[in-house]
């Protein structure tokens, strides 16, 4: 474990999604930290979800990289800084600044953005640097510069308890915002009037507080919101003042929008006419809507026009600016908003400005630079498609893991292997990315950075340590100065500290500004930075909640402006292929650098996994839990198969968090195709074509294991356990020799005793080794899914005083009951204890269930789960 540097609580921030809750981390005596929301932050009022509440479960230093590398050796920080700056030297001198790169992430501080564009765009000359949030929110960025002439967010959390009418297109907020679903909840249970409308192709957990569900066929909202501004029109739900005096460019949008009533827009988009008329009526006679959209929207080919189909039908009622009202953005990422606000995307230079002359010479003075980039770079996709071509001869990539996260992630892994020099900056010892290398530099972790994040509703949070960093371990920042000065630019990179670097922020914001750009941080010039309380910007004498309210808008003539979108026709896939849908799950983040670290967030889905509707499983064949190929040109992956009728027809949807270090062949972006948005260039992740078939598997295997084996079966998936190791299992081919194969796999010493028995009828086989009481290794085999209950082998892992027969048995005795598969993961509960407590207990609600289990009292990501528990058992006692 890290060593603590305080005993006493410092108010952080969660360094997952974009929602920004406040988190008290205390360390504590024995090395580990205690976390707890932060009951004064604004944007969670004490609430965190189940990944947050594990923050301390992930800090130890199990997988970190702590030294510097050169090809595969530990060097000194010096070596290793001066073959960075050296070798980016000689590329700018051969080629020129444009054979460069920096590809960063929403996981980096502001601070660390900061310098990194700084570096690239205002002294290497050059502005190809791009982010991972480009894969998050770019099309958002796009939309609001188009209507608003800013990447301006207008309202906050609290419209979204103001508001009547709430509508989430694209967003399963329940499982990837949870702390903004709980506010909509407790909001919904104070006022049952409100509505919710989820806009999604899933029935996701999002479903369970809305009063409609609209499973529009894929791309098909931007038809959505294109007949709704038309039917607003037609049946005069607009604001004639507010369109008059601010805005422009009305009449051309709903020209088009005349074209669409509500027949057709049911015919493009999968929905009933009844049904697509209820939510147009319901946004008419609402004033006070909310339109909250996700990366249900960004990640498409016209995310773009989705965004301003949405901003159209709220500037066409004047609903914006005001509380309870307008569309709002939710980030992905902790700091995709505050990289947004430093230039972290290479189509903006800094602080909110573009390439303009004016701004290029106004930075260029600001910075002392008279190299500052003069047209925007390469974005994410192009970016590693020259790479492929040879065109980049030195890249550094830090905090992200593009192997694994970009679309045709097997031509992104082969570009980085062909590029002559790559550096990565991570924590982690163990990614794909890294692995591709040539020099890795150890950066520091949360709990050990100190800088800013900017949340959703544009609000400022301090990140603070309060563990020392381990090992040579060094802030972003200090490495990206470091490199800066050995380039030669010593006199832009004189930092000491991450507040030097915010006040440098601040004053950039500032500089010649007077109200003429969104971003203004005036306010926070000579600021305290240690005691930096959580702020919305802009800061000019105080900050301000929400944006537009007076009708003030960024573009010349300081009118908003209406986009005329006109929908993209019905996508349709080649007959025989799937549209893939990927995403997020309950309780992982990206690649599971992080998550994949803690027992209890491996609990709820251990394995990558594809949902697919039983009519289209029925129809090949594809049998609940078994294994299911997915292909396409680009790559193939192998999931289990989830059957479930959450899912449209024609449609899979598979998470994108597993790597080559948690599975054999899970890494579904590989898949996704690199088709990006013409005005964002955000690629459509979501809307790949893919061939599903069933693998005809020999034996299935499930086993736990006190250490990690080395696996060579046709498909694996591991997880971390309690004690231990868990794993998926699949042979095409049964091993000739068991007990060899389990000695080679689990490491066994010669004197180990492998104990099994065999089930001859049903082919089923179990093994067991133990070492005076305690399990060292445990495996389950058969022709069919494993049925032995995860949670009960799990917890053999941590038994003492075992016998082989209790292991072998596969099944726990009335001493070791078995609580079924995780339910809620903040506490650990599984789907047998809220079984039981519906049928024994009599508990017949939610919080029934949370009152004698405590499932669904954190985060409340699982409440949709348990009412179906509750449902299932309730209808079964009525039979």
């Amino acid at each position: 474990m890290n060593q603590p540097v305080t005993s006493t609580v410092v108010r952080t921030t969660c360094p997952y999604c974009g929602v920004g809750c406040g988190v008290l981390a205390t360390p504590q005596p024995d090395g580990s930290v205690s976390i707890a929301g932060d009951p004064d932050h604004p944007a969670n009022f004490g609430r965190l979800c189940s990944k947050g509440s594990a923050l301390g479960e992930t800090l130890s230093l199990d997988g970190r990289l702590l030294y510097p590398e050169s090809d595969g050796a530990r060097v000194t920080w010096d070596q290793a800084l001066d073959r960075v700056a050296n070798t980016f030297k000689q590329a700018i001198a051969d080629y020129g600044p444009d054979s460069v790169a920096i590809y960063g992430s929403g996981q980096l501080l502001t601070e660390d953005y900061y310098v990194a564009n700084k570096l690239m765009k205002g002294f290497i000359g050059s502005a190809n640097m791009d982010t991972n949030s480009r894969l998050c929110m770019a099309s958002s960025v796009a939309g609001h510069k188009r209507a608003f002439g800013s990447d301006t967010v207008p309202g906050n959390y609290e419209d979204l308890e103001l508001a009547d009418l709430i509508v989430l297109v694209g967003s399963n907020l329940g499982w990837c915002h949870p702390v903004l679903y709980q506010r909509i909840v407790r909001a919904k249970a104070e006022r049952p009037n409100m509505r919710v409308v989820l806009i999604d192709p899933r029935r996701t957990v999002s479903a369970d507080i809305a009063d409609l569900h609209l499973a529009v066929q894929s791309d098909g909202d931007s038809a959505l919101f294109v007949g709704l501004l038309g039917y607003l029109a037609r049946t005069g739900i607009t604001a004639p003042d507010f369109m008059e005096n601010h805005t422009s460019g009305a009449e051309a949008a709903l020209l088009v929008a005349e074209d669409w009533p509500v027949s057709r827009i049911a015919e493009v988009t999968g929905l009933s006419e009844k049904s697509v008329q209820l939510f147009y009526d319901w946004f008419a006679k609402t004033e006070k809507t909310v339109t909250v959209y996700s990366q249900g929207v960004n990640q498409s080919s016209s995310g773009t026009d989705k965004v301003n189909a949405i901003i159209n039908c709220h500037l066409l009622t004047g609903r914006i600016g005001r509380p309870g009202m307008g569309p709002f953005s939710v980030t992905g990422q902790p700091n995709a908003m505050g990289g947004r606000e430093v230039g972290g995307l290479a189509n903006i230079l800094a602080a909110h400005m573009d390439f303009t002359p004016d701004a290029i010479d106004r930075v260029g003075r600001f910075w002392g630079s008279d190299n500052v980039a003069t047209k925007p770079g390469l974005k994410a996709v192009d970016l590693f498609a020259a790479m492929g071509r040879g065109e980049i001869k030195a890249v550094w990539i830090m905090a992200t893991n593009p192997v694994d996260s970009m679309p045709e992630a097997d031509a992104v892994r082969a570009a980085l292997a062909a590029c002559p020099f790559v550096v990565v900056s991570d924590i982690s010892d163990r990614t794909d990315t890294g692995r591709t290398a040539h020099v890795r530099l150890p950066a520091a972790g949360w709990g050990e950075k100190d800088g800013t994040v900017t949340n959703s509703e544009r609000r400022i949070s301090r990140q603070r340590p309060f563990l020392a960093l381990p090992g040579e371990a060094r802030p972003d920042w200090w490495i990206i100065k470091e490199v800066g000065n050995r380039m030669g630019f010593e006199h832009g990179f004189a930092y000491f500290s991450p507040a030097e670097i915010f006040a440098e922020h601040v004053a950039l914001t500032a500089f010649e500004n007077h109200g003429s750009r969104d971003l203004d941080l005036s306010g926070l010039v000579g600021v305290d930075y240690a005691s930096l309380p959580p702020t919305q910007w802009p800061v000019r004498h105080k900050p301000a909640a929400r944006m537009f309210g007076d009708g003030h808008f960024f573009t010349p003539d300081g009118k908003a402006r209406f986009v005329p979108v006109l929908p993209p026709p019905p996508f349709a896939p080649l007959p025989g292929t799937f549209i893939l849908n990927t995403g997020r799950v309950r309780d992982h983040w990206h690649t599971m650098t992080r998550t994949g670290k803690t027992p209890r967030l491996s609990a709820h889905y251990a394995e990558p996994f594809v949902e697919i509707h039983p009519a289209d499983a029925d129809r090949l064949n594809i049998r609940p839990a078994t294994l299911v190929q997915l292909s396409n040109r680009h790559a193939s992956a192998v999931v289990r198969a989830l059957v479930t009728d959450r899912q449209r027809r024609g449609h899979l949807f598979v998470p994108m968090h597993w790597t080559d270090q948690f599975a054999s062949n899970g890494r579904i972006d590989a898949l996704v195709t690199a088709k990006v948005d013409p005005f964002s260039a955000q690629p459509a992740l979501k809307m790949a074509e893919v061939h599903a078939e069933p693998i005809h598997t020999r034996l299935y295997g499930f086993f736990v294991s006190a250490q990690r084996p080395m696996l060579d079966t046709g498909y694996w998936a591991v997880a971390e356990a309690i004690g231990g190791m868990r794993g998926e299992l699949a042979w095409f081919d049964e091993a000739a020799d068991w007990d060899g194969w389990l000695r080679s796999a689990f490491a066994l010493p010669a004197g180990a005793s492998v104990q099994s028995v065999l089930d001859a009828r049903s082919g089923r086989r179990s093994f067991a080794v133990l070492d005076n009481g305690r399990l060292v290794a445990a495996l389950y085999t058969s022709p069919d899914p494993v049925l032995v209950s995860r949670q009960w082998a799990v917890g053999l892992l941590t038994a003492e005083s075992l016998n082989a027969s209790t292991v072998l048995a596969g099944r726990p005795g009335a001493d070791m009951p078995d609580s079924g598969a995780i339910v809620c993961s903040c506490f650990s509960v599984g789907s047998n204890t809220i079984a039981a407590a519906v049928t024994d207990q009599g508990c017949t609600t939610v919080e029934a269930v949370g009152a004698c289990t405590k499932a669904g009292t954190n985060c409340g990501s699982c409440r949709a789960e348990i009412r179906g528990i509750i449902d299932a058992h309730r209808l079964a006692a009525a039979e």
